[in-house]
């Protein structure tokens, strides 16, 4: 999907980054509800924590692969082989806590999607259905709902979950709209 430059958009997605444009248009904001696809983004926002997402947007595709394609189930599976595979994979971020993180995340997700029927009803289940339009175009790194998810997942057991990662997460996957309200992406 192509859009033109001319295009008002929120600041960070700077028009020099094809690759920030790209996710900021097509999916930055936009209500996700695939549990695959928000478990991809609870790792990927968790591995960015200390770098720049413009860093893990780079190294997607290599994520991708190296944590097979980010289903749930294996990565709960990871045994020591696995692991030490993932810390020698040059196109990922070689975080070690990070990476454990990641499998125990996985086991908690696979219990939330157990306990409530799929992780999207948990998470969703926040807000009611509904995202929060956020319409001041305050910068924000959290909330009282990230708070709340934060605290939830962590009481789970979850790492790498504080509630700026989460607030970005709920970004991401369109909990929150946080689009500037002059943006083309911003709901009319």
């Amino acid at each position: 999907m192509f859009f033109p430059l001319e295009l008002k958009r929120c600041r960070w997605a700077a028009p020099g980054s094809e690759l920030y444009t790209a996710y900021h248009d097509q999916e930055w904001g936009r209500p996700e509800h695939d549990d695959r696809k928000l478990f991809e983004m609870l790792i990927l926002e968790g591995f960015q924590a200390g770098l720049s997402w413009i860093t893990i947007l780079k190294k997607r595709e290599a994520f991708r692969n190296a944590f097979d394609h980010f289903d749930p189930a294996l990565v709960a599976g990871y045994g020591a082989e696995k692991l030490a595979s993932l810390m020698a994979d040059s196109g990922i971020v070689r975080n070690r806590r990070k990476i454990e993180a990641s499998v125990k995340n996985a086991t908690v997700f696979l219990e939330i999607q157990k306990e409530f029927g799929s992780f999207d009803r948990y998470l969703w289940g926040f807000t009611q259905g509904q995202v929060i339009l956020n319409t001041d175009d305050q910068v924000r790194a959290s909330s009282d709902l990230s708070d709340r998810v934060s605290a939830d997942l962590k009481r789970r057991g979850m790492k790498f979950v504080g509630t700026v990662i989460i607030y970005s997460f709920l970004q991401a996957v369109g909990v929150v709209n946080d689009h500037e309200t002059d943006c083309w992406c911003y709901p009319r």
